[in-house]
């Protein structure tokens, strides 16, 4: 039925008048990207519209907006800029350089504590532990809390596997925290760095707990200022190569250590191993770049194909092949999400801990092992501790072969006559 009322003429009178502006102002300003689809004249006319904007800004006095402002620096006064401090140990009560015991206080493995340089040196220190409690790289806070949750795991450290305890047959402690920066990933990376630097120059086997995985570069380059770049492997453990490129102008995350390793000169493609890659991340250009490099890697599925055991024993063949120190980077989202749901970036169709706990008894038996990474523990979101418990097991595995190497058993295969099929009957 036709409405022929005053409210509904008003209406479409409206409408129209409204149509007819905004195709007025479209024709009087063209989009200044239109390109070769605008009329004849547009570029004049944005240009034109441009230049009256600039002279209403001048006659405003405001200065036209600088894209250097948009970037918020540090304060180049603040006292606390630089983030590494030297330990003050000037209120500690007297006392003799060696490890300290400190009872219930919370420690890795619940052992003695240092401070000093000297606390190493004076106490023959062989391993000594560190946090370095970064999760700005992965962009979202847990990883950080990664250090602490495994220091309230005090369980024991023996194996059956072998019959060795390592806590009794080398001189580890905890010689704290990286002091890094909580706002800054980039920031964080030179205190890390020297720490690691200042235990591998006593000797000692830093064994460094993060964290998120940016840390690797920090660790990696610490260890090369001692041994020198071509003198240091690495062993990489992770659902992914980590070697990605710039992110939103930022150089180092927790997708990107290895990529600065190689590229800044820290460590030699042809010294990298990395293991359990799967998922969906490199693409073609990343293993492209990874041959370039002359990287060696396994993924999960050469060992669908070929098997963990065969694929186990040739990582151990080229660790043996490899420079004369080994640093084993150990990501927990290598192993399936089952066992390792407490962490960043699972990714499904991993390893299991029966697969991992082997391999790295013997990596850490069979090589002079000089630095020992744990990072992207995130107990924040890891229910029944499952996550925290294979993590410190990893640990226990390691310096495990690390024992066993002091003791003259340095073997991929050793196993206790106790722990064998009982050949008696």
């Amino acid at each position: 039925m036709k409405d022929d009322s005053p409210f509904t003429h008003a209406l479409i009178g409206c409408l129209i008048a409204a149509i007819a502006g905004v195709l007025a102002v479209a024709c009087e300003t063209p989009p200044a990207d239109s390109g070769a689809d605008a009329p004849p004249g547009a570029e004049a006319d944005a240009g034109e519209a441009t230049d009256t904007t600039a002279q209403q800004t001048d006659t405003t006095g405001q200065e036209p907006p600088d894209p250097e402002a948009a970037i918020i620096r540090l304060d180049p006064n603040d006292p606390n800029l630089e983030v590494w401090r030297d330990r003050d140990i000037s209120n500690d009560p007297p006392r003799e350089p060696g490890p300290i015991r400190v009872g219930s206080v919370l420690s890795f493995f619940g052992l003695p504590i240092a401070r000093t340089i000297e606390d190493l040196v004076v106490g023959e220190v062989e391993v000594a532990f560190m946090g370095a409690p970064v999760d700005m790289g992965v962009g979202f806070r847990g990883a950080g809390e990664g250090p602490n949750a495994l220091r309230a795991m005090r369980r024991s450290t023996g194996s059956m596997e072998t019959m060795i305890s390592w806590r009794r047959e080398l001189t580890a402690v905890d010689y704290g925290n990286a002091p890094i920066d909580n706002l800054s990933t980039e920031r964080s990376m030179e205190p890390i760095r020297r720490m690691v630097r200042e235990i591998a120059e006593t000797g000692a086997i830093p064994v460094i707990i993060g964290g998120d995985h940016s840390i690797e570069f920090a660790n990696v380059a610490g260890l090369a200022d001692v041994y020198g770049k071509e003198n240091v492997g690495v062993i990489h453990f992770d659902a992914h190569y980590d070697a990605g490129g710039t992110r939103s102008g930022h150089l180092i995350s927790h997708a990107q250590p290895v990529r600065r390793l190689v590229d800044e000169g820290h460590i030699l493609g042809r010294n990298f191993i990395q293991v359990g890659l799967r998922g969906s991340w490199p693409g073609p250009e990343g293993f492209e770049w990874m041959r370039e490099n002359e990287f060696r890697y396994h993924t999960m599925a050469e060992i669908d194909r070929d098997g963990w055991g065969t694929v186990m024993q040739l990582v151990l063949d080229e660790a043996n092949d490899g420079p004369e120190y080994l640093h084993v980077s150990f990501d927990i989202d290598v192993m399936d999400p089952a066992y390792t749901s407490g962490t960043g970036t699972p990714v499904p169709g991993g390893l299991t801990p029966r697969e991992v706990f082997p391999i790295l008894r013997g990596l850490c038996s069979e090589n002079n092992l000089v630095g020992f990474d744990l990072v992207e523990l995130n107990p924040l979101v890891d229910p029944g501790y499952t996550t925290t418990l294979n993590a410190k097991q990893v640990v226990d595995e390691c310096l495990t072969g690390v024992a066993m190497r002091k003791l003259g058993l340095g073997s991929r295969d050793y196993l206790s006559p106790l722990t064998r099929r009982d050949a008696r009957r």
